[in-house]
């Protein structure tokens, strides 16, 4: 039976139907499941919801008498394994620039350690999964402190490189959704771990082919094709297990409308985890230098990739515009004063606020003193009005400005 009660009296115990209210304010990545855990409960009940649909039948009814605290049991009231496991993760976030540095040396061992990784493959060796692990988490780790400064110094990848910096890529991209889609840290781990190995098969394919500079042929593209296939079976030889890793690597090129590839899975059959591949690798692709073509400008790529339809699972991709940023770092804007500006950091108010460098005048069409503004604040008597693409207005150094 499907009753609709307050979110005030919703117990562990329950099954949530459907969760009332706009998409954004939904605290889940899922609308229907089984409440089993304290934790759950308190994200729930500190939401903007106030409705839920609950169903008797897979779960429990209001109680008689409920009261919310002791249904919420408090830190000191939890057992100490899991009083500490939502706050032992837990690290303060930090600006950009300051995290850059780190970050800058995070990515350098993590490309040497996939490059390693894809050479033991071709040379038959076994995949080191501990190893990788402890890349995952000084990745997980930087994407705390500043979820932006990673992400878009790993997008500043050469041709040559590609393959290896994509992986390093799609690894952060991958903790970040998670982390928006309120997982767990040990689902953003197992999310890591999938990006970072999601294309493993690519180690299959002749490196002429991977890097050559022009259009495939149609053998090449049918041989690159196979590479999710290839990559699921090297990872079975190497005794990994994780079904969710094995998923990703498998179907990261499904699409929801049935027209992806390897197997054409369709809506529902594609899972979570893979949804999520798919949406992380193509942006990653898309705004990254390639052997064929120059990468598109991060927030022109998700202007392109929102009007993809059929592609992408649409909560998941919503989700994923909020853990890049509405303007994620790198982006070119046009300010109401119209002058230009590049996003450096986002503001932890609002993704419609972030803080940039203005440097151009499109009034006069030329350079202006940089000058950063926190378009948080008050005082800053500016706003964003939209993206602009550097190559319309010729400005060839916009990564050098907000790298710098």
């Amino acid at each position: 039976m499907l009753k609709v009660v307050s979110t005030k009296q919703v117990r562990l115990g329950m099954f949530v139907h459907e969760l009332k209210g706009a998409w954004i304010d939904h605290p889940f990545w899922k609308n229907a499941f089984k409440l089993t855990e304290a934790a759950d409960l308190k994200k729930l009940q500190a939401s903007n919801i106030k409705e839920v649909v609950i169903d008797t039948s897979k779960g429990l009814d209001v109680a008689a008498e409920v009261s919310v605290e002791s249904e919420v049991p408090s830190s000191e009231a939890l057992p100490a394994q899991q009083a500490t496991a939502s706050s032992e993760h837990q690290i303060k976030r930090i600006a950009a620039g300051e995290e850059r540095a780190r970050a800058k040396q995070v990515i350098a061992a993590s490309k040497k350690a996939v490059a390693s990784m894809f050479n033991d493959v071709r040379m038959g060796n076994v995949i080191k999964v501990e190893a990788a692990m402890q890349f995952v988490d000084d990745i997980a780790a930087s994407v705390a402190r500043n979820e932006g400064a990673l992400i878009s110094l790993v997008r500043l990848k050469t041709k040559d490189d590609y393959t290896y910096m994509h992986s390093v890529a799609v690894c952060a991209l991958m903790v970040a959704l998670a982390k928006e889609l309120g997982m767990t840290h040990e689902e953003r781990m197992q999310a890591g771990l999938a990006g970072l190995l999601h294309d493993i098969g690519k180690a299959a394919v002749p490196l002429d082919v991977l890097n050559k500079p022009g259009a495939l042929t149609e053998d090449e593209f049918s041989l690159v094709k196979l590479h999710p296939e290839r990559g699921h079976e090297l990872l079975i030889q190497a005794n990994i297990t994780d079904p969710l890793t094995l998923d990703v690597c498998l179907h990261h090129h499904e699409k929801m409308n049935g027209t992806g590839y390897p197997h054409g899975l369709q809506g529902d059959a594609i899972s979570l985890f893979a949804r999520m591949g798919a949406i992380c690798d193509v942006y990653d692709a898309v705004t990254s230098n390639r052997p064929y073509k120059d990468g598109w400008e991060p927030g022109v790529s998700l202007q392109r990739m929102v009007q993809w339809a059929g592609h992408f699972d649409d909560v998941v991709f919503k989700a994923f515009v909020k853990s890049v940023g509405i303007y994620p770092i790198g982006s070119m804007v046009k300010l109401k004063s119209g002058r230009l500006a590049v996003v450096i950091d986002q503001s932890p108010k609002s993704l419609l606020t972030p803080i940039v460098k203005v440097f151009f005048s499109t009034k006069s069409k030329t350079r202006l003193p940089v000058e950063i503004l926190d378009l948080s604040k008050g005082g800053a008597n500016d706003a964003i009005v939209g993206h602009e693409d550097p190559v319309l207005w010729g400005v060839l150094d916009v990564d050098k400005l907000w790298a710098e």
